[in-house]
């Protein structure tokens, strides 16, 4: 896996940078604003709507941030473009992340927010190839990304339903590539996240009936899926910065929510070549597979449920292997996000 480890923004450290070696630099702008730079999970799709959405209606410059995201490669490098040094903060699925701080506890890797409460986690293969059940997999060929969170959380898929990894053969493809290869029959199957392999395999003339989607939490990995990390030590030294952070993302998820149209002309705003249909259908993809659940309209994206967190932890540990270390209360910090009435996404229903 080769990472583009790009250096910080020219000239942070002579600006007095909070954390010389995190990304955050405190510019002498006329509103003395706080620039952080942001890595994304994925391309600006209608799942990363709602980011631009806050950033185009100045949530960020509100709480003092000037934010800087960038598109993102893959869930599993973010954690390690954040240890890196590259950002201080990123979005991505939380699972790569528990991995990666579970086999390098000392880059203090901790997530502060969890934005979807059911995890995107997929496995798709054609429903013409004689792929019925996940051990239909053993003998077949996955094509996926390197960093593709399906594909690195995909030994605990496999854990839970008995499939041999060593029966599993992958082709390493670049995220343009990855749904081209199983419409042209060069790989069995792809891994990803349901709310991006489903809507552009139709693009690509493969209707959803032609698809077999094996959903992770279908087959028993009931993981959290899209959250915002960072580092302890950024966590610590600038408290207030994460808060507003995630504030302004928790308003521009609801405002998402609430006005989807609103959302994917901000994207195309931001991105011209945005297929506005393909990306409303998306983000509406996104909210009824991953957002609407009980837990989230009763309690907000602030209701994290521990045992469940920790759940998710011991399953990644025995899946890779590792010694059984990690801790929920020392990786999730929910203490950053806005509690309460704050964090709801959705109406009180009456």
């Amino acid at each position: 896996m080769r990472i583009d480890r790009r250096g910080l923004l020219a000239g942070a450290a002579g600006l007095g940078a909070a954390s010389a070696g995190l990304g955050l630099a405190a510019p002498a702008l006329a509103q003395s604003l706080t620039r952080v730079r942001f890595m994304m999970d994925w391309a600006w799709q209608g799942p990363q709507a709602f980011v631009l959405l806050a950033l185009h209606k100045g949530y960020f410059r509100e709480e003092g941030i000037d934010f800087q995201p960038d598109r993102g490669r893959g869930s599993g490098a973010v954690p390690v473009e954040i240890a890196g040094g590259n950002y201080p903060m990123g979005y991505a699925d939380i699972n790569p992340a528990i991995r990666f701080v579970a086999d390098r506890p000392e880059t203090g890797i901790q997530a502060v927010g969890v934005f979807a409460h059911n995890n995107a986690l997929v496995e798709v293969g054609r429903a013409d190839s004689g792929i019925h059940t996940p051990q239909d997999l053993e003998g077949k060929t996955l094509a996926a990304p390197e960093v593709d969170a399906g594909r690195q959380l995909f030994p605990a898929f496999a854990k839970v339903n008995n499939i041999d990894v060593s029966r599993v053969t992958w082709m390493s493809v670049t995220p343009d590539l990855r749904e081209p290869m199983l419409v042209q029959n060069r790989a069995h199957g792809i891994t990803g996240f349901i709310t991006s392999t489903g809507p552009s395999l139709e693009r690509l003339g493969l209707s959803n009936a032609q698809q077999r989607n094996f959903r992770y939490r279908d087959f028993g990995v009931p993981f959290y899926s899209s959250s915002v990390l960072t580092t302890r030590r950024f966590a610590d030294e600038n408290p207030a910065i994460v808060r507003g952070v995630l504030r302004a993302m928790v308003r521009g998820y609801r405002d998402a929510i609430a006005n989807p149209a609103e959302a994917m002309a901000s994207l195309a705003r931001h991105e011209q070549l945005t297929d506005v249909p393909v990306e409303t259908g998306r983000w509406a993809l996104t909210i009824r597979e991953l957002i609407d659940t009980p837990a989230v309209r009763a309690n907000g994206l602030a209701g994290v449920d521990m045992a469940r967190m920790q759940t998710s932890i011991t399953m990644v540990e025995e899946a890779f292997g590792l010694a059984p270390r990690l801790r929920a209360a020392d990786f999730y910090r929910g203490e950053f996000m806005p509690q309460g009435a704050d964090s709801r996404v959705f109406p009180v229903s009456a």
